[in-house]
């Protein structure tokens, strides 16, 4: 396990926590690399007692969470999130962003999915008949290609 004695170089992870089925795996590589983490929702997570990570509960309502990040993320952080506007802020901050199944979001294709986001949301609100379906499950294939990820994007930092 390696700190670093100067914390203005530590990169610091923050965690769009809720419905985020990979917090154990942010904190298990976080701890690898010395990485803060700071794991952000609106309630209902236990918090973590690792001395490297802050449980941080933001007042209910709707996208407080990403607010929270949003204001506090800068150069050389990393956020792992499955919201595409958040993803977009972190970017625009000099961040990074990851989200659950190991892709990442950059400058080059934050402007794509933006695009498809919405196409998404116009598609289902003008067929209000649509199953819905929820889109595909999260399995072990999604956790190794996250911990890859994390992983490759950490050691790009240290």
């Amino acid at each position: 396990m390696r700190f670093w004695d100067d914390e203005a170089a530590m990169t610091a992870i923050y965690v769009d926590a809720d419905a985020c089925p990979v917090k154990a795996e942010v904190v298990k590589v976080a701890e690898r690399h010395g990485a803060r983490v700071f794991i952000v929702s609106n309630g209902g997570i236990r918090p973590n007692p690792h001395p490297l990570v802050e449980t941080v509960i933001v007042p209910e309502g709707p996208d407080a969470a990403d607010m929270w990040i949003a204001e506090r993320i800068g150069t050389g952080d990393l956020c792992v999130t499955g919201d595409i506007p958040l993803a977009d802020r972190c970017l625009k901050a000099g961040a990074r962003a990851l989200d659950h199944r190991g892709e990442s979001f950059t400058p080059a294709n934050i402007g794509m999915a933006l695009a498809m986001r919405d196409l998404k949301a116009d598609l289902r609100a003008a067929d209000p008949f649509a199953s819905g379906g929820g889109g595909r499950g999260f399995g072990p294939r999604d956790r190794s290609r996250f911990l890859e990820a994390l992983e490759r994007e950490l050691r790009r930092r240290s």
